[in-house]
C-alpha cells in the first residue's frame, strides 16, 4: 500500500515535468551562469556549539497548517536575529504549502545560509535551487535509490550548492557516508508513518565517522533536548514545527538555545 512518502515522490515527478515544460532546462542553466558564490552553510555548522538550522515552514501532511499567520520573511528575519545559525525553507507547494519564491525572498533580506527543503528526484530541481538563490539543498536518500543520490550529490556540488544528505533508515547509512557529504542529517520522523523518536538520532550516531557533521531533525523541542543530543556528538539540529508553533517565535528559539 502507498504510503505518504510514495505519493509525494509520484507528485513530484508531475511538478517536474509540468516545470520543465514551462522553463527548460537550458534556461535555467543560463540563470545559474555567472551567479556569484553561496554562502558557507558548512561552514555555520562547524562553529563552536549546537548549530540550530531553523526552518520556515507553513504546513505538513501530517499536522496540517502550523502557523496560520505566516510571512516567511518576517519569521526568517526573527530567526536572524535570535541566533539562528542557517534556515531551511519548505519549497514544496502541494504537500506543505511552500513556495521557491519564499526562498528568494528570504535570501535577499537574511544574511544567513538558506536551505532549500525539498523532495529532490533531478538535477532540474538543483538547478531551480541555484537560480532562486539557494545556498544549500536537501537530498533524501531513502527517495533515490541506486547511483542516483551520489550522483545528485555531485551535480548539487557542481553547481556550487552545499548539501545535507538526510536519512532515516539504518540501511541507508553506508550509502550516504559513501557519496563523501560532509553534512549527514538523521531524521527521527520517519517520512512514511511520520512517528518522531529523538533517540533514533543516538542509535545512528555510532555509525557515522568522526568527521562528518551530524544533523538531528525533528523532534527537537527543548533547550534539554538540545544538551542530550550535544553531548552524544550531534553537532546541529534542524528544527522547524516546535518554533513555528510558538506564540513568541524569537523567545522560542532563545528558550531552545538556552538563552534567557
Amino acid at each position: 500500500m502507498p504510503n505518504i512518502l510514495d505519493e509525494i515522490v509520484a507528485h513530484k515527478q508531475i511538478e517536474i515535468a509540468e516545470a520543465m515544460a514551462k522553463t527548460p532546462i537550458v534556461e535555467l542553466e543560463r540563470r545559474c551562469a555567472n551567479l556569484p558564490a553561496v554562502r558557507d552553510f558548512t561552514g555555520s555548522l562547524r562553529r563552536p556549539g549546537m548549530g540550530i538550522i531553523a526552518e520556515v515552514k507553513k504546513a505538513s501532511p501530517s499536522a496540517g497548517i502550523i502557523r496560520a499567520d505566516f510571512d516567511p520573511v518576517a519569521i526568517a528575519s526573527i530567526y536572524e536575529r535570535h541566533g539562528a545559525d542557517c534556515l531551511s525553507v519548505l519549497t514544496d507547494r502541494h504537500f506543505f504549502q511552500g513556495e521557491l519564491a519564499y526562498l528568494t525572498a528570504i535570501r535577499e533580506r537574511v544574511l544567513l545560509p538558506v536551505l532549500r527543503k525539498e523532495f529532490i528526484l533531478d538535477r532540474y530541481q538543483l538547478l531551480e535551487a541555484r537560480a532562486a538563490g539557494a545556498d544549500a539543498v536537501l537530498l533524501i536518500a531513502e527517495i533515490l535509490p541506486g547511483d542516483t543520490l551520489a550522483t545528485l550529490h555531485r551535480q548539487a556540488r557542481d553547481l556550487g550548492l552545499h548539501v545535507l544528505i538526510e536519512l532515516h533508515d539504518a540501511d541507508q547509512l553506508s550509502r550516504v557516508v559513501d557519496t563523501g557529504t560532509t553534512l549527514i542529517g538523521i531524521n527521527n520522523r520517519d517520512l512514511r508513518t511520520f512517528v518522531t523518536r529523538l533517540e533514533h538520532t543516538l542509535d545512528l550516531l555510532a555509525q557515522v565517522p568522526g568527521d562528518r557533521v551530524v544533523v538531528s531533525e525533528s523532534g527537537i523541542k527543548t533547550h534539554t533536548d538540545m544538551q542530550r543530543l550535544e553531548a552524544a556528538g550531534v553537532k546541529a539540529v534542524l528544527v522547524g514545527e516546535s518554533l513555528m508553533r510558538a506564540p513568541n517565535i524569537g523567545q522560542a528559539l532563545n528558550s531552545l538555545r538556552g538563552v534567557i
